[in-house]
Formats: structure tokens, C-alpha cells, sequence
């Protein structure tokens, strides 16, 4: 079977031969701790990224089959973007930024971390309709229709690939910050805030539309949003029903129509309290499923939802940076859970600096050996 046969048929309840070593990508700095160990080349180390040559050849060292985030998809985004522009640099060496979404970040040089937020442009209408909703419209030049009117003729037969459905919110969110969000919601301007999710929604649904008459074929369908910490959502789930609600059924629904039955979505942090916004609207499988200080969250939501709740992620990553015995501990609760079907074991996000080469290579291994 192929890797891509062996992932639908699971995802499917379907016979599998074994189960494919599915991963999600790696720090950039792990890669650099392992060519400093004699791992991998410096060159291959500065050249992974998801679904690239550099990747399929770290997939074929390390083991892996293939990693999830094949994705393809329009440009979904603010397009144009905003200019990347330095905006002060701090006595310490910190730069202000304003970065392509329009947010004013603190950025320390060097420095491998999500920056800190400082301040943000979309606070108002007038912000919106001169800055953004320009932006947010959607145009031809979003779609290579030569690209995707031969895709069924270049993309590969051997891995599944997905089509990259954009954000309903969490892009939004970046635009305008945790705190922006939350003022433009609660205190500032409800009218405004639906109208940009409304505009913003609207270009990435005739994105999606226009990519799929082209008869271009994918096995799945993809979100990102990441609007979930550690204790939940970053907002109200009543107002993210109301707000986004309608928009995932609409996305989804047109996606069934031309056969995509597959639609994960990427969100970090607890999911547990949007869940039935994403599953009653058609997203069917959670990804990454970050299991960190709160525990295994895929089982609890299979036995809430029932088999039409699928899974790809879940195994705790940092079992790598400790010893085989945690690494088996993983292996035995990722069994379990393919127990149930419709789930596919994967590190539950990029695999961390600090991480052992030999234990993910020994987890790439023994992973394949799981039979259903």
C-alpha cells in the first residue's frame, strides 16, 4: 500500500497494512542542534520546510513517511501584504516592527521566540475600510489557474495532499492581537469586528470555490487557526459560534461537494469548549491534538462525538527529549488510541530543540509496526 492508501483507509475506517509515521515538522533549532551533532548537513538542516525536497530527504533518514502539512491552496491572506518595515531599535537591540499582517511586534535579533505584541493598526472602522478590506477582497490574481487546471498530472500519488481552506478567525487574530481582538469584540465595535470576519471569510470562500472548478483533487481539506492556550479558547465560544459559525458550514459544505470528506483543522492549546462549533459545522478531524499539561484530548472527544470525530496528532513530543521508556509509554498510548479508529498517530506539534535523533528515528521505527 501507499503511505497516502494507508492514511485515507484509516481515516476511513478502512483495512490498513500498518500504520504510516506521520510527523509535523521540526524547530528550526532542533535542526541546527543536529547538524552540530554530525546528524544531517548544515545545508540540509537550513533547507527543510514542510513538503519540500530537504523534508522528504530528512523523511528518508530520520524514517518518517511523510509529514501531515502536505498543503497547497490560494493566497488566502491580506494581498497585498503589508510592508515588513523596522519601525525603532531599543537600547537593547530590540527592533519595533510592523510585520506583513500590519502588527507592531518586539522583535529581540537572535532570539528564537514568538515575539511580544506592542500594538496593532486595525482598531477601527476607518482602519478597516482604507488599510484592510482592500486587502481582504478577493481577485483572479489570488489563483494560478495554469497550477491547479494540471495538478491532477504533477501532484504526488504516494502521500496525501491537502487543500489549504485559509482561517476563519486566527488569522484575524494576528492581525490585531490577543488584546486588540478583545477590545474590538467586547468594548469597541461589535458591527466592525463581524463585518471583518464577514469580508475576510467571503474572499477565502470563493478562494476555495475557484481552486476546486478547476477539477483539482485533494484527499483533505485544512484549517489553521490556533485560537485555543493552555485553559481554552481566547474567546467567548458563544461569540465564536455566532462570529464563524456559519462560515466553517459554508467552506465545508462546498468542499463535500466535490468530494473532500477529510477536513482537519490545526489549533493549538485546549479545544475542547469550540469543538462542537468545528463538528457541527463539518470539520471531522483534530490536528495536532497537543496533549502538554492537560492530558490525552482525543479520546474524551471520541467518546463525546462518536466516530465521526477523527484524529491526527496526540503523541506528547517531548518523550524525545527524555529516554526509550518514555518514547515506548507514547508508542503503547498511541496504540490504544489507534484502537479506535479513524486516528493517526503523529508528534502532537514541530518536534522541539533538545530532542534525541536516535529516539525519534527509534519512534519512526516502531510506530510502522502498529497493525490494525
Amino acid at each position: 500500500m501507499t503511505n497516502r492508501e494507508r492514511a485515507m483507509n484509516i481515516l476511513h475506517y478502512q483495512p490498513a497494512d500498518r500504520f504510516p509515521a506521520v510527523h509535523f515538522g521540526y524547530w528550526s533549532e532542533l535542526l541546527e542542534e543536529w547538524a552540530g551533532q554530525g546528524k544531517l548537513s548544515k545545508e540540509l538542516a537550513e533547507s527543510v520546510a514542510d513538503g519540500n525536497e530537504a523534508d522528504k530527504e530528512l523523511d528518508r533518514i530520520i524514517g518518517w513517511d511523510f509529514d501531515w502539512c502536505r498543503t497547497v491552496g490560494p493566497r488566502n491572506g491580506l494581498f497585498p501584504s503589508f510592508e515588513y518595515k523596522v519601525l525603532e531599535t531599543l537600547p537593547d537591540g530590540t527592533q519595533r516592527v510592523q510585520n506583513e499582517l500590519g502588527l507592531i511586534e518586539r522583535v529581540k535579533p537572535g532570539v528564537a521566540s514568538i515575539p511580544s505584541e506592542d500594538d496593532y493598526v486595525l482598531k477601527d472602522r476607518k482602519a478597516f475600510e482604507t488599510l484592510y478590506k482592500p486587502k481582504m477582497l478577493y481577485a483572479p490574481e489570488r489563483i494560478d489557474l495554469e497550477y491547479y487546471k494540471h495538478f491532477n498530472e504533477t501532484r504526488p500519488m504516494d502521500v496525501p495532499v491537502g487543500l489549504a481552506l485559509g482561517s476563519v478567525l486566527g488569522d484575524i487574530r494576528n492581525m490585531v492581537s490577543v488584546v486588540g481582538m478583545s477590545y474590538l469584540i467586547y468594548d469597541e465595535d461589535e458591527e466592525l469586528f463581524a463585518d471583518i470576519v464577514d469580508t475576510y471569510a467571503e474572499m477565502q470562500y470563493q478562494c476555495v470555490k475557484t481552486v476546486l472548478e478547476t477539477g483539482a483533487k485533494f484527499d483533505f481539506a485544512h484549517y489553521w487557526e490556533d485560537i485555543c492556550f493552555k485553559n481554552g479558547p481566547l474567546l467567548s465560544p458563544d461569540i465564536f459560534e455566532e462570529l464563524c459559525a456559519k462560515h466553517y458550514k459554508k467552506r465545508n459544505d462546498l468542499c463535500r461537494q466535490y468530494g473532500i470528506d477529510i477536513i482537519s483543522l490545526d489549533c493549538d492549546g485546549v479545544t475542547e469548549r469550540l469543538l462542537p462549533t468545528w463538528f457541527e459545522n463539518g470539520v471531522n478531524t483534530m490536528f495536532p491534538i497537543e496533549v502538554g499539561v492537560w492530558g490525552d484530548q482525543f479520546e474524551a472527544a471520541r467518546n463525546r462525538f462518536g466516530r465521526g470525530m477523527l484524529g491526527v496528532g496526540g503523541m506528547d513530543k517531548t518523550a524525545f527529549r527524555k529516554d526509550r521508556a518514555a518514547v515506548d509509554a507514547e508508542i503503547e498510548r498511541m496504540k490504544r488510541l489507534a484502537s479506535l479508529g479513524g486516528f493517526l498517530p503523529c508528534p502532537d506539534h514541530r518536534i522541539m530543540p533538545g530532542s534525541s535523533f536516535e529516539l525519534v528515528q527509534y519512534y519512526a521505527e516502531e510506530i510502522k509496526k502498529i497493525k490494525i
